[in-house]
């Protein structure tokens, strides 16, 4: 069971479910959240497990024994079922918040697989994380009663976190991905270049989701947005350390202060 949770990322998995889920409650979707972390969790299982299973081969080829695939932990036929699993099952429970809600869920997972399967190979590979993310708030929303769309700027904030958290994510594998012919846009620019472009996106993402919302930020609000940015700057910092992993969690920890944003401002999103 281990290995198979290994190989789902489970770190971002549960990251983007309690974010989802958390914006699903600040909303007043109710017993409503429920749905949407089972849905959420579902997706971002699909997505973790797809991705190990068609890298594969580049992962043995490039020695990445904390695979579980590669170590031999688990076999490919197990996660590649898992992912089958998981994308099938996503679907009731993503209808489970309404036809609309459901159809933006699916297409935000469906692009995170077309990314597994070939835009990570290409220069628009940012798109996908951008696309992804950005419909995020808006499966919480259509979810409602009322059916509506978020406003523009949450989804732009969500499309800049994602598209950050493509560049950070990227730093620890740049060396390997190289080896093996992966070249999306952040392999393209390089590490140093990946870094300041991933850092400044979540810099801008929390700029607006503390001042694109009417009123302005208040007392909260303004805490929680130096917070964000103070672990921008550790990102930074330790990923000129060398440390790619731990700049990954930092930036986990970002998206997560710029969800409390969010939640701070109480009926931005509405």
């Amino acid at each position: 069971m281990i290995p198979l949770l290994r190989a789902s990322h489970f770190q971002p998995t549960l990251a983007v479910t309690a974010i989802t889920t958390a914006l699903a409650v600040a909303v007043g979707r109710g017993l409503g959240s429920i749905w949407v972390a089972l849905a959420v969790f579902a997706g971002q299982l699909s997505v973790g497990w797809s991705n190990d299973y068609l890298d594969r081969g580049r992962d043995a080829t490039a020695g990445r024994t904390d695979k579980p695939i590669v170590s031999g932990r688990i076999s490919a036929r197990a996660v590649g079922v898992g992912a089958v699993a998981a994308v099938v099952v996503c679907v009731p429970l993503s209808f489970a918040s309404g036809w609309r809600a459901a159809l933006v869920h699916l297409v935000a997972v469906a692009s995170a697989w077309v990314y597994n399967a070939r835009l990570k190979m290409l220069a628009l590979s940012v798109l996908a994380y951008m696309a992804s993310f950005a419909l995020l708030p808006a499966f919480v929303t259509l979810g409602l009663a009322s059916h509506r769309w978020p406003p523009a700027w949450a989804m732009v904030a969500a499309a800049l976190l994602g598209a950050g958290a493509h560049f950070i994510n990227t730093l620890a594998d740049i060396d390997a991905d190289a080896a093996t012919g992966v070249r999306g846009l952040p392999q393209r620019l390089g590490p140093e270049r990946s870094l300041l472009m991933g850092t400044g996106l979540m810099a801008a993402a929390t700029a607006v989701v503390v001042f694109a919302p009417a009123g302005g930020p208040d007392v909260l609000v303004s805490v929680l947005a130096v917070g964000a940015l103070i672990a921008v700057v550790g990102v930074v910092v330790v990923a000129r350390a060398g440390h790619d992993r731990a700049a990954w969690s930092l930036t986990l920890c970002t998206a997560g202060l710029a969800v409390a944003v969010f939640l701070a401002n109480g009926s931005a999103l509405t």
